[in-house]
């Protein structure tokens, strides 16, 4: 299992990459939270309001979750990263593996 961190410029965005993913069966679960970002971007510093979804999936669909990312989201570069869960329940990763056939 592993958790998969994007930032997106609205919740628009960020339900329109959430529900693609969801509807190809790439992640299990997306949870969205509003935050403020402060980053240094073209030289210059610089701060928004975005959107940052955490997907609930496993590590061999990461390639196809970064392609989908890719043709629709907004930025230039996307912030896209994966973070490996190290301990999990049984029934998690029973739930995971039946969502994701």
């Amino acid at each position: 299992m592993i958790i998969v961190y994007l930032t997106c410029a609205n919740e628009v965005e960020a339900e329109k990459i959430s529900n693609k993913l969801l509807d190809k069966k790439l992640i299990a679960c997306a949870k969205k939270v509003s935050i403020e970002s402060s980053f240094w971007w073209d030289g210059k510093k610089d701060k928004s309001e975005e959107i940052l979804v955490m997907f609930e999936t496993t590590e061999d669909k990461f390639e196809n979750i970064e392609k989908e990312v890719e043709a629709l989201h907004s930025y230039e570069t996307p912030m896209l990263f994966a973070l490996p869960v190290l301990k999990t329940t049984k029934s998690v990763e029973k739930w995971l593996d039946e969502v994701l056939k």
